[in-house]
């Protein structure tokens, strides 16, 4: 995270001339998204259950993430809902930074390969029935995007997080975390960005629809059948590339 970026943030607890009503709920959401229990690409409950959480007024909430999103802390699109955008200076240490930076295409799929299936099998076991309800909003985001490959990479980013953190494993998904910064720090959002044309976007929808209807009926084989041949899929893709 920039010096930039960092005094914006603090900003946003501190310095913004807003009501303390709406202050508050700023400071509460700011916390949460520090503290990561809602991390970068999550959905934030809606205004409704915002305000029945916190004990204030929708229009209270709503001008609270106006505030978050003019500080691009969230973004927000009608009909979608709110997603957090900023990334916690402690969840991006230096290290971790460089490990993403120097992970070669090779060994990001080869971990991939490792953790996915694992994690799939896990998630199917695990998800709870509103863990299952957020990634069909998720996957209805995701099945949304007709043409821009950079707003589908990051529904999809937001799909395989929700199905990590799923799996009740917080070092299984805390691998899967450092999985997906290399895979933004490397080749393949530039490689999936020549690639995702509308007609490879529908087919990923709909392999994506087929994981989720496995997951969603708990058949452990299938979903991770589903997942295996994705990533083959995705190898044919590297290996054309070079």
């Amino acid at each position: 995270m920039t010096s930039q970026t960092q005094r914006t943030a603090s900003q946003i607890v501190t310095n913004h001339s807003v009501g303390a009503t709406v202050q508050v709920v700023i400071d509460s959401l700011f916390a949460r998204i520090k503290s990561e229990e809602y991390p970068e690409g999550a959905r934030l409950p809606s205004e409704r259950t915002l305000s029945s959480e916190l004990g204030v007024a929708r229009n209270t909430v709503r001008d609270a993430l106006d505030v978050l999103k003019s500080r691009n802390i969230i973004r927000r699109r009608a009909g979608s809902g709110s997603f957090v955008t900023y990334k916690s200076e402690t969840s991006r240490p230096d290290s971790r930074t460089a490990l993403a930076e120097n992970t070669s295409p090779l060994d990001h799929l080869v971990v991939r390969g490792i953790l996915e299936p694992e994690m799939v099998r896990l998630a199917v076991i695990n998800m709870t029935q509103r863990d299952i309800m957020e990634l069909d909003d998720i996957l209805t985001q995701l099945e949304a995007v007709t043409t821009d490959s950079g707003e589908f990479i990051k529904a999809e980013e937001a799909f395989y997080r929700k199905i990590a953190n799923g799996t009740g494993n917080p070092l299984l998904a805390s691998c899967y975390e450092l999985a997906i910064e290399a895979c933004l720090q490397t080749f393949r959002s530039n490689l999936m960005r020549r690639h995702l044309t509308p007609k490879r976007i529908e087919d990923y929808q709909k392999r994506y629809n087929a994981l989720f209807n496995a997951i969603s009926s708990r058949d452990v084989e299938t979903a991770v059948e589903y997942i295996k041949l994705h990533l083959i899929e995705e190898q044919k893709m590297l290996l054309q590339e070079g």
